[in-house]
């Protein structure tokens, strides 16, 4: 019996002619699709002329736990399943997750055909540091979980990147403005790949201006530029300061070590040692 796979396959975020060969071999030779959307799906089949017949399957955020051992078990019976999102990399901010973890656990096989990436897409257009980046997916839509979110963004030395559906992008920027401070640079990437592609670049108080006056509209990937280090002295006194501060903002000592160690560029350990000579 052949040896089963399941294959995640990066689809288009837009223009359809990014589609790989590659991937629609795969597409035309699985015996199940795994997608998130079959209507979506359906189309793109349609578009490249490979039939969907009864292989598709609807795999999405509300049934992956319960789909993730059944699609398993299909690839352990040495069938090839082909997992597509609506657009881009099952996995990234799209349901694909559970299906890998379900097939390692058995021991099955695991490929990838690479595709269009609005992470990276968006990174490299942007203008800004590529060589250390975090990705943020999209953030908490409101309390205190954002809160932390953005608390953490404001202090991040790489680049950041995140998602934003366009009737929260305002909101979004806006926030990351008083996190990060106003003039903090930012590339605001909408409709990569469609017609419409555009990419604006400048700081979050100008972006936050530029879209309140032009009703955002697509898809946006956010690219904020990382915190610059802080030129200071790392004396004991200056970091017993910084460590009372922290302490007075209602930090955990793991908490207040980390940010001092971020903001002064020094080891864990000594930031920790100043945290606790202050709790003591």
């Amino acid at each position: 019996m052949a040896e089963g796979r399941l294959v995640l396959v990066g689809t288009p975020i837009g223009n359809l002619g990014d589609l790989s060969p590659r991937a629609v071999e795969i597409l035309r030779d699985a015996d199940m699709i795994a997608a998130e959307d079959t209507r979506r799906t359906r189309a793109l089949l349609t578009h490249i002329g490979v039939p969907a017949g009864r292989r598709l399957q609807a795999v999405h955020a509300q049934n992956e736990v319960a789909r993730a051992r059944e699609i398993a078990h299909v690839v352990s019976t040495g069938a090839t399943v082909a997992v597509v999102t609506d657009a881009g990399m099952p996995s990234i901010s799209d349901p694909g997750g559970r299906l890998v973890r379900a097939c390692i656990k058995e021991g099955l096989a695991v490929e990838i055909v690479p595709g269009p990436s609005a992470v990276l897409g968006a990174l490299v257009l942007s203008g800004l540091a590529t060589d250390r980046f975090v990705f943020e997916g999209f953030l908490p839509r409101k309390g205190g979980a954002r809160s932390e979110r953005l608390y953490a963004i404001g202090r991040e030395p790489r680049t950041i990147v995140a998602f934003e559906a366009p009737q929260r992008v305002l909101a979004t920027l806006t926030d990351l403005a008083e996190a990060c401070g106003p003039a903090r640079k930012v590339a605001v990437a909408r409709e990569l790949t469609k017609m419409h592609e555009e990419v604006w670049r400048g700081t979050l108080e100008g972006a936050a201006r530029h879209f309140t006056e032009q009703a955002p509209r697509g898809e946006f990937v956010l690219v904020v530029e990382g915190r610059e280090p802080v030129e200071v002295a790392a004396g004991d006194d200056v970091l017993a300061e910084a460590a009372r501060q922290e302490i007075a903002d209602g930090r955990s000592t793991r908490e207040a070590a980390d940010n001092i160690a971020d903001r002064f560029g020094i080891s864990r350990r000594r930031a920790y040692d100043a945290v606790l000579a202050q709790r003591g």
